[in-house]
């Protein structure tokens, strides 16, 4: 009795995945025929690019640690928290918290990325024609929270009048 339920929970195991295999086998058509134009990459970025990309960011985390008092100029600081800022303007929160658990872990200060965030905040949404990117806008905010908001233009096309600071 025992010996036909195991055969049946075997042959039955078997049968699954036979069934969860098919699937995939038929899915391993021949690759689309591209044409030529298509089927050429664009050559890798120069190893002078890439260098001058890795300066860049050798430079930022040399500015952040003169500039940031403390822990926050912290190269795994500025990183995490940059990601988390990041997230959390996207609206991505389960993945923030995930980033915000390494930001703690390594003693980064926590009101520091408060005070990055709601700099973004404060900038308001960014215009889709222009060239401002929410990595920059989160990288200037990092270094300088204080950052003040910046003013939109009136819908009239006239420039919003100068302050007086």
């Amino acid at each position: 009795m025992f010996a036909f339920h195991r055969r049946s929970r075997a042959a039955f195991l078997a049968a699954a995945l036979f069934v969860g295999a098919v699937p995939g086998a038929w899915g391993q058509n021949a690759p689309e025929q591209k044409p030529p134009e298509q089927a050429q990459k664009p050559p890798a970025s120069p190893p002078a690019e890439a260098a001058k990309e890795e300066k860049k960011k050798v430079d930022d985390f040399a500015e952040a640690a003169k500039v940031l008092p403390g822990a926050a100029g912290q190269p795994e600081c500025m990183w995490t928290g940059r990601r988390v800022v990041n997230l959390l303007w996207r609206d991505d929160l389960d993945t923030a918290l995930r980033q915000l658990e390494l930001y703690d872990r390594f003693g980064c200060p926590g009101d520091h990325l408060q005070q990055a965030f709601r700099c973004v905040v404060r900038q308001g949404e960014i215009d889709k024609k222009s060239t401002d990117s929410i990595g920059m806008r989160v990288a200037a905010c990092w270094l300088t929270p204080t950052l003040p908001p910046v003013m939109a233009a009136p819908a009239n096309g006239t420039p919003p009048a100068p302050s007086s600071q």
